[in-house]
């Protein structure tokens, strides 16, 4: 039976139509559904499965803490296939559900990445997409409250929606990390989005006021946080909350001519009179594309769909950010932590919080980190650290560990791996089958070897070690002793930071889903704006990215439409 055809309790209502239709309100989707509303006489639908954003837990930098380890309405919280790489494992892959997607459950880093990232896809077959060509629309969307002058303001934006600030509140030993990667060689960065990227630093953060600016607060609200109205009262744009999107609409002649849904119980088909526009995201994106028919035609044959275009590339080229934790464990209340001393201080916090905006609420607990070269002769680094000052455990395993402590995380920017998603079935509400292969290609366990060497480097510099704690790994500091033992704790206890890319990949080749205009191939009035349509993973965190490559496309579509 193929969708088409599954009974449905659900009652059918009329139909709605709109010029476009934006499928998706996360970092790409509000961005795209706002900036196309901004022509006169253009009418934009914005469909989101998730609720609206108006909640502490969004807001509150801090509520990542409850919103990331778990499911729940602002997270569809999804397992991968079993990982042979990690030992194993399922790897716990959060992601956003609700306006702002995962803008409203990330760590709010502003990164972009490395100018060869860009370069690279320009080169292989993707024109206009250049570091020089994509850096105005960084500046566009973006209002740097640090970079308004001097030698770094060319490289950012002073009037965009999206603020991006220094932590208002960070923690003493986000400081004394910084100083400690100093002192083992890491030279400081204050700017990791400007002329270089290699170094160490405090993160910038998409922040403002001490609360956290997702691409809903910044894009739909336009930073009105009084203002309950999801489209920020804007005639042209309709925002459609819990509205699941079943499948795309195709004319006779493979044009996509709507999104069917499912709001309140009810079955709707929303129409576009030019385009629809598919930003769900790297899971959800080629998730809707597959179970409309647009995709390998001998899985979604298997799966009982009826093709429309046989698309092979459609769930290939995954690629994420795989990451290991190294804890140290250290008794004191000034690290987040999970004791009776530490309940009584944060609930303190929260009060300050409440009171001005400040204090460790304000934390997105990855405060400081760092661009690493393993290797000296690479042009660009290939590694980055996250410093938090808590200790985590295992990603979707349960709670952290009991006590106070600090962290680091290390990761391989340009892993070699490459996964797959596919669907586990037709129907929509159903989490599809993700694969990314963790560490299937072995360069990438030497990556992460050489990144807990690193961190364990960091941590023995006078600027941490003075303050004393004890490594928290099985084993102690004898399980990280060799290659071969560091290895192995990899295998054992990495995952995912959050950072899939790929699934709907941009090129020119057999295998590209999308074309450098974002058009899904061979099919008409359909494109794919988010994460999924990257060529290759970027060299840092990819929220940032997203949201310029909705910019970037945004302004292709009015070119288009001119």
């Amino acid at each position: 039976m193929n969708q088409r055809e599954r009974a449905t309790d659900a009652r059918t209502s009329a139909t709605l139509e709109f010029d476009y239709v934006v499928v998706g309100a996360g970092s790409a989707g509000c961005v795209m559904a706002s900036r196309l509303a901004e022509s006169e006489g253009v009418t934009v639908a914005l469909l989101e499965a998730g609720p609206a954003d108006h909640h502490y837990s969004v807001w509150a930098p801090l509520g990542i803490a409850m919103t990331v380890p778990r499911a729940g309405p602002r997270n569809y919280a999804y397992y991968t296939e079993p990982q042979p790489g990690l030992a194993g494992r399922r790897s716990y892959q959060p992601r956003g559900r609700g306006l702002g997607g995962s803008s409203s459950i990330n760590g709010m880093v502003y990164i972009r990445g490395h100018r060869h990232d860009y370069d690279s896809w320009a080169q292989a077959g993707c024109p206009g997409w250049s570091y020089d060509e994509v850096l105005p629309y960084f500046r566009r969307s973006e209002s740097n409250g640090r970079h308004r002058s001097g030698p770094e303001g060319r490289f950012h934006g002073t009037d965009g929606p999206l603020y991006v600030n220094e932590l208002s509140s960070p923690n003493p030993f986000s400081h004394y990390f910084v100083q400690a990667a100093q002192q083992a060689g890491l030279p400081l960065n204050p700017d990791f989005n400007g002329a270089e990227q290699e170094g160490v630093g405090l993160y910038q953060v998409t922040q403002h006021d001490g609360e956290r600016w997702n691409t809903a607060r910044a894009w739909l609200h336009r930073g009105d946080a009084s203002d309950t109205r999801l489209n920020g009262g804007r005639e042209r744009l309709a925002v459609m909350t819990g509205a699941m999107a079943r499948r795309i609409v195709f004319d006779a002649g493979r044009r996509a001519c709507g999104v069917e849904i499912v709001r309140d119980g009810v079955v709707q088909t929303v129409r576009a009179r030019r385009e629809v526009v598919l930003s769900a995201g790297a899971f959800n994106s080629p998730q809707l594309l597959m179970v409309s028919g647009v995709g390998p035609a001998a899985h979604l044959q298997e799966m009982g769909v009826e093709v429309v275009h046989d698309l092979p590339g459609v769930g290939q080229n995954l690629q994420d950010h795989l990451d290991i934790i190294v804890n140290k464990s250290l008794g004191t209340t000034e690290l987040f932590g999970r004791s009776l001393g530490g309940m009584m201080r944060l609930a303190s916090e929260v009060r300050r919080y409440r009171r001005d905006r400040t204090g460790m609420v304000t934390s997105n607990l990855a405060e400081a980190g760092a661009f690493v070269k393993s290797r000296a002769e690479l042009s660009a680094p290939d590694l980055q650290l996250h410093f938090v000052p808590a200790m985590l455990g295992n990603r979707g395993e349960g709670k952290p560990p009991r006590g106070h402590g600090y962290s680091c995380h290390a990761c391989v920017l340009r892993p070699h791996s490459r996964g797959e998603l596919k669907l586990r079935s037709a129907d929509m509400r159903d989490a599809p089958g993700i694969d990314p292969r963790f560490l299937s290609d072995e360069r990438d366990l030497a990556g992460m070897v050489e990144g807990v060497k690193i961190v364990q480097r960091i941590f023995s510099q006078r600027a941490l070690a003075s303050h004393g704690g004890t490594l928290f790994a099985p084993g102690g500091e004898a399980s990280l002793a060799t290659d071969d033992a560091i290895g192995q704790f990899v295998r054992a206890n990495a995952d995912t930071v959050y950072h899939p890319v790929g699934t709907c990949r941009m090129g020119a080749d057999e295998q590209a889903v999308v074309d450098p205009a974002l058009r899904v191939r061979g099919v008409d009035g359909l494109r794919v704006v988010d994460a999924s349509v990257m060529p290759t993973l970027v060299g840092g965190n990819t929220n940032a990215p997203t949201i310029m490559i909705a910019e970037k496309a945004a302004d292709l579509m009015r070119a288009e439409r001119r």
